[in-house]
């Protein structure tokens, strides 16, 4: 416990020993010396001088030639159990001590540094220097906490009355709110920070990073394999197989991959969704709404409400877009790559596969076929290559399975089928995914970041600008009534000390 006393920088320390014991073993002293080592605030005290041995004194300890101290020794005499046990007056103690020292060989000389009533007038100097050479941060600690308690006495406000007085501060709350909240989302906040983005910023994120890279890793071919296609390709032919590459297989299977389109979008809406609950809550957590928590109540429910009221025809909005890139297949658009192209890129792919030999023209039948859709040299039919089954005996035929489904490998003819169409489908879902990626955040701004930017304040005003309402909702927290108390005393307190210490300097 004395440690934790004297260890603090301001204190001063009494090192008190007794005379007839040995100084170098004095525990004060040894306690002192550890937290004070230069010694400059420890001020040594010797009791019982006059228990000493005849012929023996202090004076070399005095002088400073035993165990020197900056501040130096007093001597005193205190008085005895005896002294307290006769109930001894304190002024003829002192008196009795003044005599001892003013009478005795060693210390006549100087009986005036000796004493009980010296020692009290040598720690009040010894004060008084601390106190002067403390005083400046004395009083800058002081200033420093009056300037953060009256800082925290405005934010917690004056008492509220009844009447307009009520209005005006809903009123300027609902104000300050929506201006704060379009602020944030526009990026113009005083309170931009450099560890993190907020805000619009993780809106922005939203849209051109998580949005953008989810829909371009969107791959048609990891649902559709070459052998659905080849499927639909023979059912979209019907009963009469196609002379060339049928466009309404591309249309079926470019359709259900747009589809697809939408629930990234509706993700993305929902996410964004939450960023704006995340501005409010940023907003409610100031200490204007720690103050009145029936408003901040009121406050979080009328503005999610109104979010989730939007989220409806933000939703519709998306859902319609994609409906649109998928009920009308734009095959004219200027970077689609129609069915001539991407027939020429898979014959060269096919011919460069092949590495063909010179062919004498001559040699080339009347109609002159490309290669890729010459007669094939086995005649298995059309369906040659569509289903395996077991090889049936001369002239025998059966019906068909009840299910059929394709099985074996392509046919070269089949094989450029299904290569034009995937490239038809990249083609064309490259452009679908493109657009997407510009319309579905533009949409959700529309609908439902710009209309919380525009119609906030209103819904606001509608739902709590109300006399019926303003006593409830600014019935102030109970933490908030206790702590302006405090800071009130605390500011009290503090000019009363800072009068004091400017008395002292004065």
């Amino acid at each position: 416990m004395i440690v934790k006393y004297i260890s603090k920088p301001n204190s001063i320390i009494l090192a008190v020993t007794p005379a007839n014991t040995d100084l170098a073993n004095s525990d004060g002293l040894r306690l002192a010396r550890d937290v004070d080592p230069e010694g400059t605030r420890t001020i040594g005290v010797l009791t019982k001088i006059d228990l000493m041995d005849p012929g023996t004194d202090v004076v070399d300890i005095l002088a400073g030639r035993v165990v020197p101290l900056t501040l130096g020794y007093v001597p005193v005499v205190n008085r005895g159990q005896r002294d307290i046990d006769t109930k001894k007056a304190i002024a003829r103690s002192l008196e009795e001590e003044r005599r001892f020292f003013e009478n005795h060989v060693a210390y006549m000389s100087k009986a005036q540094y000796c004493g009980t009533p010296y020692l009290a007038r040598r720690l009040s100097m010894i004060l008084m220097r601390r106190i002067n050479h403390t005083l400046p941060e004395i009083k800058a600690k002081i200033q420093a906490a009056l300037v953060k308690y009256q800082t925290e006495l405005a934010s917690l406000g004056d008492m509220l009355g009844d009447g307009s007085g009520q209005a005006s501060i809903v009123l300027n709350i609902i104000t300050e709110f929506c201006s704060e909240f379009r602020t944030i989302i526009d990026g113009n906040s005083t309170d931009l920070t450099s560890f993190e983005l907020s805000g619009g910023a993780r809106i922005s994120f939203v849209f051109h990073e998580l949005f953008s890279n989810g829909v371009k890793s969107l791959d048609p071919f990891d649902q559709v394999k070459d052998v659905d296609i080849r499927t639909i390709l023979y059912n979209s032919s019907g009963s009469s197989p196609a002379l060339f590459v049928g466009t309404t297989a591309f249309e079926v299977i470019i359709k259900q991959q747009i589809k697809r389109l939408e629930d990234p979008s509706l993700r993305c809406v929902n996410i964004v969704f939450d960023e704006l609950v995340r501005i409010l809550t940023q907003l409610l957590s100031k200490q204007l709404f720690k103050r009145f928590p029936q408003l901040k109540d009121r406050f979080y429910q009328v503005v999610i409400n109104f979010l989730r009221k939007q989220l409806s025809p933000t939703n519709k909005l998306v859902q319609d877009l994609i409906s649109m890139e998928s009920v009308y297949i734009n095959t004219g658009h200027p970077d689609f790559l129609n069915g001539h192209k991407a027939m020429a890129v898979i014959n060269d792919r096919v011919n460069q596969a092949k590495n063909p030999q010179p062919v004498d023209p001559k040699n080339r039948n009347v109609a002159n076929l490309p290669p890729s859709l010459e007669p094939e040299p086995n005649n298995n039919g059309f369906f040659g290559s569509f289903f395996s089954g077991k090889k049936k005996r001369s002239g025998a035929m059966e019906p068909p399975p009840a299910v059929l489904k394709a099985s074996g490998n392509l046919s070269e003819r089949e094989q450029i089928e299904t290569e034009v169409i995937k490239l038809l489908i990249s083609s064309y879902f490259n452009i679908v995914k493109r657009t997407v990626i510009d319309t579905v955040p533009k949409a959700i701004m529309l609908n439902l970041v710009n209309t919380a930017k525009e119609e906030l304040q209103r819904e606001l005003l509608q739902e709590l600008y109300k006399t019926e309402v303003l006593d409830e909702l600014l019935k102030e927290s109970e933490f908030t009534q206790n702590r302006r108390k405090e800071c009130r005393k605390m500011i009290e307190a503090l000019q009363r000390a800072d009068e004091i210490v400017g008395s002292i300097a004065g």
